[in-house]
């Protein structure tokens, strides 16, 4: 591959006063480099994504950028500009322009470029070197990284007047290419490796020889809305900040490519966290329980070492944030959208559709909650009642029941069209949302239900990516996704929903709540049973997902059956086991768990009461084999109860607290209370075998515990989780 950037691609006299003009001044150098096959089609490929957000940063930078079927292979090209030029950066015009382009598809090596030209420019002497210099071979051999930029001082008095957003210069340059290992921007491993490098090295630090010996541990995550520049040079601010302050700081960077998990070690070793970011932070229960500062992406860039200080003096207080278990159980968090080229269709399709389901799943809390409470103080009647926009008195109660009817009644009306529509966006991004709302909206109208959204969506999903495969005339390109994409694939999914395959669908569904209807006896047993196998199985992940998704499905129906009331009561039941079960057995037998464990069961009696299955999950991932098969029972042994006892339930959330909405409240907490004893009995009785076949013998080593493990026996687990 050639180099990144050459003299050619050089323009220390750009004569432009547009960006459209400073693209195209760039790209024609590009073209004449043979880097770019069709002028026009690249210029319009860098428009469509400037008019996603803009791509000025502070400090006088513009970096247009973009990926491109007319790119052959990842360039660079640079402009500075003396009448500066807007690209949108909240303090003022740009005169440095850096034109990036890469080949369609190309995705790491785009993002690779971007996030390493972010990083070296949070430097001062790097940004001052370039307003300097006076040759387009020395600059291009500064951007590659190819020979050490002079310092502050010799760089010119403009970089003084000048300076980039961050505090301090940065190390010295790192070189700007693809094949370099020091321009990946995601590697926690190294990041720890060079604080840990800066803090014993001469002269790191606050000082002192105990801070060299047991540094102060920060973990940081930085993100931002298009998860590009400021994201990394938000982590290149906090790790020269943190070098100064002689503390140990490893940033995990949530990108547009993703993101590489800091490791659990790493993270259960830290002292504090601090998140930058304007996007919300991904898994973020795993940071909880630790001093936590959390600000803007901004604050990361421009005031590293105040958070840094800020963390330390958190951490001094005993500052921390929500506890692990709690912030864990987050049951309604969407999920990332899914479905990565390289998984099996098995996976894409199971990803697709729980994202659709996780979107879905709040307008199901919200709605079924505010339908039961207005059947609690209004009677099943309000539901027949008058429409509040013209008949509303505040001192009647029937009015405010109706009012809380009528609202949650709205938000069940978006159920089906939000579950297709995100079903669609997982498989083909944004594109997919239009078509997928208007196909989950025509099942609705159509009575096809909780069925005729998952094919809508999925139909929807497929329609879009078909078109997506087409190429187009770089002039189509801007309205792509604003009209031909929406029109097209709309046009599809409604002829098929409406004439095709919507009414065999909504035959099925109707066959389906017919059969729900009927069942008794053995049948509504047994299928009590499954439901509860589902419901803790997995803990809060796609099989649990699936059963309340199929018990919601039947009770979001206008008149649902006594049958779907019955499913919905008996999957909820069943989801709450799992962490009452561990909560009982660590206060029985605490002894059989390590501390952390029994600290995590405290949780789990507020979290198993409130039907957040999740609250078990700590105690399935240090022991599987014993924790999951013992859940399952608990669960099938409650579900079957929950059956035979014809227990009902129109709340699809709540836990507990919505006991007085239920249909035979005390037989239901009965089988509550039967499946937790099995499930807590049965996990003491295996951690006991396992006791009395291997003792345990050994002492915990300093900094952590011994845990029981699974079946390859004890595991040792970090102090701090």
């Amino acid at each position: 591959m050639s180099e990144l950037i050459t003299a050619d691609l050089v323009d220390l006299d750009l004569s432009a006063d547009t960006k459209e003009a400073a693209a195209r001044s760039l790209a024609e150098r590009m073209v004449a480099a043979g880097r770019v096959t069709d002028l026009d089609g690249f210029l319009a490929d860098v428009a469509a994504r400037e008019a996603q957000m803009p791509t000025g940063l502070d400090g006088g930078i513009g970096i247009p950028h973009c990926r491109s079927e007319h790119v052959t292979e990842p360039t660079l090209a640079f402009g500075r500009s003396a009448a500066r030029i807007d690209f949108g950066a909240p303090d003022g015009p740009a005169d440095l322009i850096f034109l990036i382009a890469a080949p369609a598809g190309a995705d790491s090596d785009h993002l690779t470029i971007l996030s390493s030209l972010a990083r070296r420019l949070m430097s001062a002497e790097f940004t001052g070197a370039l307003r300097s210099a006076d040759d387009p071979r020395r600059v291009a051999a500064l951007i590659r990284g190819d020979q050490p930029e002079p310092s502050a001082a010799a760089a010119g008095t403009e970089a003084a007047a000048r300076p980039t957003a961050g505090e301090g210069a940065g190390p010295a340059a790192e070189p700007l290419a693809l094949d370099s290992d020091a321009a990946e921007p995601l590697g926690p491993e190294s990041a720890a490796a060079e604080a840990a490098e800066a803090v014993s090295g001469d002269g790191a630090g606050a000082g002192s020889q105990a801070a060299a010996s047991a540094p102060f541990r920060i973990v940081a995550v930085t993100s931002c809305p298009t998860g590009i520049a400021h994201t990394y040079m938000a982590a290149e601010s906090l790790e020269n900040a943190a070098r100064e302050a002689g503390v140990e700081l490893v940033v995990e960077t949530q990108g547009s490519a993703g993101f590489d998990k800091l490791p659990p070690a790493t993270i259960a070793a830290a002292d504090a966290v601090i998140f930058a970011h304007d996007v919300e932070v991904r898994e973020k229960a795993r940071f909880a329980g630790k001093p936590t500062v959390d600000v803007g992406v901004k604050a990361g860039i421009n005031r590293p070492a105040e958070l840094i200080a800020e963390v330390r003096q958190k951490a001094a207080r005993g500052e921390i944030s929500a506890p692990a278990a709690a912030a864990d159980a987050d049951r309604s968090a969407p999920m990332d959208r899914a479905g990565e080229p390289g998984d099996r269709f098995g996976t894409r399709l199971r990803k697709w559709l729980m994202t659709g389901v996780s979107y879905m799943v709040p307008f199901v809390a919200a709605g079924g909650l505010l339908i039961a409470l207005a059947f609690a103080i209004g009677g099943y009647e309000i539901a027949s009642a008058k429409s509040v926009a013209d008949h509303f008195i505040w001192t009647e109660k029937d009015s405010w029941a109706a009012l809380l009817f009528q609202v949650g009644a709205a938000a069940f009306t978006f159920l089906v069209p939000v579950l297709a529509g995100f079903i669609a966006y997982g498989m083909a991004d944004r594109p997919g949302l239009v078509p997928g709302f208007v196909g989950g909206y025509i099942a609705t109208t159509i009575k096809a239900g909780f069925l005729g959204g998952l094919v809508a969506g999925l139909i929807a999903g497929a329609i879009v990516m078909g078109i997506q495969r087409f190429k187009v005339p770089a002039s189509l390109r801007g309205i792509m996704p604003v009209v031909v994409i929406p029109l097209i694939s709309s046009a599809i999914v409604g002829f098929l929903m409406f004439v095709v395959i919507g009414k065999p669908i909504a035959s099925a569904q109707e066959a389906m709540t017919d059969w729900l209807n009927g069942l008794s006896g053995t049948n509504a047993i047994m299928l009590g049973v499954l439901l509860g196998l589902m419901m803790c199985f997995d803990l809060g992940g796609p099989v649990n997902k699936v059963a309340y998704a199929f018990a919601t499905g039947g009770i979001t129906v206008a008149n649902p059956s006594d049958g779907s009331l019955k499913i919905m009561a008996a999957v909820m039941a069943a989801g709450m086991v799992p962490p009452l079960a561990m909560a009982l057995a660590t206060t029985v037998r605490g002894r059989l768990f390590t501390k952390t464990e029994r600290e995590n069961g405290k949780a789990a009696w507020v979290l198993g009461a409130s039907f957040i299955s999740e609250g078990a999950i700590p105690f399935a991932a240090a022991d599987p084999l014993r924790v999951i098969p013992s859940s399952m029972v608990g669960g099938a042994v409650t579900g079957a109860l929950s059956m035979t006892f014809d227990c009902t339930l129109r709340a699809p959330h709540g836990g507990i607290f919505v006991v007085p909405l239920i249909g035979q409240p005390f037989l239901y907490l009965l089988a509550i209370v039967a499946g937790t004893v099995v499930s807590a009995g049965l996990v003491i009785v295996l951690k006991g075998m396992r006791k009395a076949a291997r003792p345990e013998t050994a002492a915990p080593a300093a900094g952590g515990e011994t845990a029981p493990g699974g079946a390859g026996g004890e595991a040792k687990v970090p102090a701090t989780v």
